[in-house]
């Protein structure tokens, strides 16, 4: 069974706002509760290959690699940068909209998934932060990693979803005032900007 140190951990680390935090409420807001969902289930399946490289010794080679490292991260500013220069671009009046189709809730999830996969720096994180909860007699680390994983990413997606649903109940109150919806648009446009810098100066 997980520690109770390992439960208090993760969940001050999943529910600190990061890129997936901003997505997935930027999409309640702006498209619905159904979206709101489809972002957070997508951010937590990004995170996914991160966990396994962790699990599996790939992340130390990611550390290793400077070139590796680079590569994925210039990669994941410049999708950062394109969600900004999208939400900034599509800025005006927010409507209230039916059902998603799923095809668009489908758009939504991959997002989220390459919002996280994009990020090299979570293989890192995890490579360092699980075998932290991984008792020390364990004569073989993987099964218990593993369930940490787990573990991990339903609080993740959880967490997530509070966050949408949280969003989408104040969707009401701004969907009227063209103003509001066109300033926080570009709020979270200016944020995922400077989520991108802030990954572009990161080191391994």
């Amino acid at each position: 069974m997980p520690s109770t140190e390992f439960i208090i951990t993760s969940l001050i680390v999943v529910l600190i706002p990061g890129t997936g935090v901003i997505y997935t409420i930027s999409t309640g807001l702006f498209s619905g509760w159904r979206a709101s969902i489809a972002a957070s289930i997508g951010c937590t399946l990004g995170i996914i290959p991160h966990l396994l490289a962790s699990i599996l010794g790939l992340a130390a080679i990611l550390h290793m690699s400077a070139i590796a490292f680079q590569v994925m991260k210039f990669i994941g500013v410049a999708y950062l940068f394109y969600l900004a220069w999208t939400m900034w671009r599509q800025t005006g009046a927010l409507k209230i909209e039916g059902q998603q189709s799923r095809q668009r809730l489908r758009d939504i999830a991959f997002k989220g998934i390459l919002i996280n996969i994009l990020n090299p720096k979570l293989s890192l994180f995890f490579l360092a932060f699980l075998p932290q909860f991984v008792p020390a007699q364990t004569a073989s680390p993987m099964p218990d990693m593993l369930l940490l994983s787990i573990i991990f990413m339903l609080m993740t997606l959880l967490v997530f979803i509070v966050y949408g649903l949280f969003a989408n109940s104040v969707r009401a109150h701004v969907v009227n005032s063209p103003k509001i919806v066109t300033r926080a648009q570009r709020s979270f446009a200016v944020i995922f900007a400077m989520l991108g810098a802030k990954l572009a100066m990161a080191e391994r």
